[in-house]
């Protein structure tokens, strides 16, 4: 079931293993809200939505920490996903 739900966030990717490299940030976030009693809008979904089929894709590629953080910010203040908090 399609929630209309979005979330943005920077990961880091090994070498060009980008979509392993989303998997497994993928898998840490899943885990964590499963492991923390976190209060953030993504736990929070992640944990009331265990059934769902969730989607993850690459939306660019972004060298450089400083430049990716900036452009995350950029893509988040564009697209308004409903589960990213500031």
């Amino acid at each position: 079931m399609d929630t209309g739900d979005s979330y943005i966030g920077v990961t880091v990717a090994q070498g060009q293993a980008f979509l392993r490299s989303v998997k497994v940030r993928w898998q840490k976030h899943v885990s964590r809200a499963k492991c923390e009693n976190k209060n953030w809008a993504f736990c929070e979904f992640l944990r009331s939505n265990t059934d769902a089929d969730f989607r993850y894709e690459v939306l660019e590629v972004v060298r450089g920490r400083k430049p990716a953080h900036q452009r995350e910010r950029q893509l988040i203040a564009e697209y308004e996903p409903t589960l990213n908090t500031f």
